[in-house]
């Protein structure tokens, strides 16, 4: 088990520091090539920050742990919103100035209760794969076509300027681009694998695997982003983050075992994990938005937040199933 607990680590620290040179190299390479920076945001690192949740959902349908790769996806969004942007809010009251952001919140309610409704038959398929990855291409086209056209009005856009990185030769951000892909699979193939053997050995189902240690795992990407952009007032930033990061993870990695590994899922999906990743994304949804006022999520609501992660762990460690 010390091999496994190992591996682990190391692929961690490998997937976290891959999916960085992976979206530096890929955003250097964009702005080389003259794409706006909000596009570049909006889709470059949006789908950078979820590349570790897609890798290692691929290696784990492929070897045939679907339960991880759907544990991870449903337990990534619920830490993203629970930890991240918790811990965010606690830094300093997070303030909604983005108009794509407005309009990206109800997509992502739209997309969870779609997963649910394709879900509820206790089943992940083909079908459904391919229904969750078609709404995925269609999403990046929309946020593209909105980053052409606010690409000089929306509040994202100075953010987004601020935190690319400074400008590299193409050769070097090409390097960048392939050496952080080829890490990201690497990486990811070993997490799998001592996940795996720990649930294996301890008895613990894969499911209960995805949703803890490896969807906390690959959301520590976003958990640097949002409190970097906490710390330094980039607001709409740091819940960017997340919203696109969760819209990734709901059409994105949840396709994944679908297109690869059709499966019956685990117990425990349908009745406390995808009721709670609801219950998150309409919270969310009704924070940022803000309605007849300014979208907001204060301290009080970080710490709500930040405790519901606790007592979603909690649960988990309970039930063991």
């Amino acid at each position: 088990m010390l091999v496994d607990c190992i591996a682990i680590v190391i692929g961690f620290i490998l997937l976290i520091w891959s999916a960085d040179r992976f979206i530096i190299g890929a955003a250097a390479t964009a702005r080389n090539f003259d794409v706006p920076p909000l596009i570049i945001g909006l889709t470059i690192v949006g789908f950078g920050t979820s590349a570790p949740e897609m890798m290692v959902a691929g290696f784990a349908s492929y070897e045939g742990s679907p339960a991880l790769a759907i544990g991870n996806a449903l337990g990534s969004n619920i830490t993203n919103i629970t930890l991240v942007l918790g811990v965010a809010a606690l830094i300093t009251p997070l303030d909604v100035h983005s108009r794509i952001i407005k309009k990206e919140l109800p997509l992502l309610l739209f997309a969870t209760l779609l997963s649910i409704a394709l879900l509820k038959d206790s089943t992940l398929n083909q079908f459904d794969g391919f229904i969750l990855i078609s709404l995925l291409v269609l999403l990046m086209w929309w946020i593209t076509r909105q980053g052409i056209r606010n690409q000089s009005s929306d509040a994202l856009t100075n953010e987004y300027i601020e935190e690319l990185p400074d400008e590299m030769p193409t050769s070097h951000a090409l390097f960048w681009l392939i050496v952080g892909l080829i890490l990201l699979t690497i990486s990811s193939k070993i997490l799998v694998w001592g996940a795996v053997n720990i649930a294996m050995q301890l008895g613990i189902s894969e499911l209960i695997i995805g949703l803890t240690i490896v969807a906390i795992g690959t959301s520590l990407p976003e958990l640097a982003a949002s409190i970097s952009g906490a710390l330094k007032n980039e607001h709409d930033l740091a819940i960017g983050n997340v919203v696109g990061s969760n819209l990734f993870n709901t059409l994105g990695v949840l396709a994944i075992p679908g297109l690869i590994a059709p499966s019956t899922l685990a117990i425990g999906v349908l009745e406390r994990d995808l009721p709670i990743v609801l219950i998150l994304t309409i919270s969310l949804f009704v924070m940022g938005y803000g309605f007849r006022k300014q979208g907001r999520i204060n301290r009080i609501e970080g710490g709500v937040l930040l405790s519901a992660f606790i007592a979603y762990q909690l649960l988990l460690f309970f039930t063991l199933s």
